[in-house]
């Protein structure tokens, strides 16, 4: 049962995940019916979605450690339910909701929690990724918990918007755990991409010193979003930085240079972890650890507090939406294979009409 003020279409456009591999399990379709609403949800007229890595990733099976077993090739280790409708990043209008949400939420311009702990009114023993666990945003309306639908104000635009909710959550997330703090020095990898750049501006908004890892050409964008320094990633950093140089690590990248990442940080340092686009596998010395008295952190699941505080940096204006390239919904192949060109920085945002 559902309660709304305009009369809603039966069907709608959206693109289906139909299987593990290439674009061609991408599937445009027109006629896919409107989510049905449990009594606690919303259903969001999507606006803009961005493009994240977990899509790709979640398409080609990147995160089965079984070989690309589809068996474990969601984004919790179990097998994706298909097809699923993907995409985490949301922006969008509240045009219904379930008998148990007020209907003054109606209306209401969102942004969609990309980590979820509640789904079909039930309580999750464990947090689903919105786009993977159940139906996502690449489509022409997308339900979910009211409690995961943030009202935002905001002279942003819609695709403006759809650029913060997963890449900037995340960042978040890893600064949280971090306990990142003014006066830190924070050393970013992967600085460019939506999370790095997105955690360049969210560690300067905490009073953080930062040191961008990056490429020659992106050197001077991520300067004038904040880094106080750039290194270029082709560089030693044992002989650029030294050793025991920095407090914090955010790593979205790990592969090769994951040893230095663990000598030019301080005794007592922290390192987070949220990607692996260099290389899932790593060599660790784990005397650099124990004798360091290093912290490592893992960071998928959202801690409670961040999305809340995201959308309050979001209406500050402390916060600088990084677009690159836009397209419209039924060009997500054309949008992933540039996303995978990494010639960008910030974010790619689908357009939904």
């Amino acid at each position: 049962m559902l309660n709304n003020t305009t009369t809603l279409p039966e069907t709608m456009i959206a693109v289906r995940l139909i299987g593990h591999g290439g674009p061609e399990m991408l599937q445009y379709v027109t006629d896919q019916p409107l989510p049905a609403l449990h009594d606690d949800d919303v259903l969001v007229k999507v606006a803009a979605a961005g493009v994240n890595n977990t899509d790709i990733n979640t398409r080609t099976g990147w995160y089965s450690k079984g070989d690309h077993n589809d068996a474990d090739a969601g984004w919790n280790g179990n097998a994706l339910q298909l097809p699923r409708i993907q995409g985490a990043d949301v922006c969008g209008q509240i045009v219904a909701v379930g008998r148990h949400v007020d209907s003054s939420r109606i209306g209401q311009r969102v942004l969609i929690e990309p980590c979820i702990r509640h789904n079909d009114g039930q309580a999750l023993a464990h947090p689903w990724y919105f786009g993977s666990e159940c139906d996502g945003g690449f489509a022409g309306y997308t339900k979910v918990a009211s409690v995961h639908a943030h009202a935002i104000t905001s002279p942003l635009s819609d695709v403006e918007l759809a650029s913060f909710p997963c890449s900037y959550s995340t960042a978040e997330n890893l600064l949280t755990k971090a306990a990142v703090q003014r006066g830190d020095r924070v050393l970013i990898t992967g600085a460019s991409g939506g999370v790095g750049s997105a955690a360049i501006q969210l560690a300067k908004a905490r009073g953080a010193q930062v040191i961008a890892l990056t490429s020659a050409a992106k050197a001077a964008e991520l300067q004038r979003i904040g880094a106080d320094r750039t290194v270029e990633r082709s560089q030693s950093l044992l002989e650029t930085l030294g050793c025991n140089q920095v407090d914090v690590v955010i790593d979205l990248v790990a592969g090769q240079i994951f040893p230095q990442l663990l000598e030019v940080l301080k005794p007592h340092g922290r390192y987070a972890v949220a990607g692996a686009i260099g290389g899932a596998e790593v060599s660790l010395d784990v005397r650099t650890l124990y004798l360091k008295d290093l912290s490592f952190y893992g960071c998928t699941v959202l801690e409670p507090e961040v999305f809340a505080n995201l959308v309050k940096r979001i209406e500050a204006g402390q916060l600088q939406p990084l677009v690159a390239h836009t397209f419209a919904l039924a060009e997500i192949s054309q949008a992933q294979a540039l996303f995978q060109q990494k010639g960008h920085i910030g974010k790619i945002v689908l357009k939904v009409d």
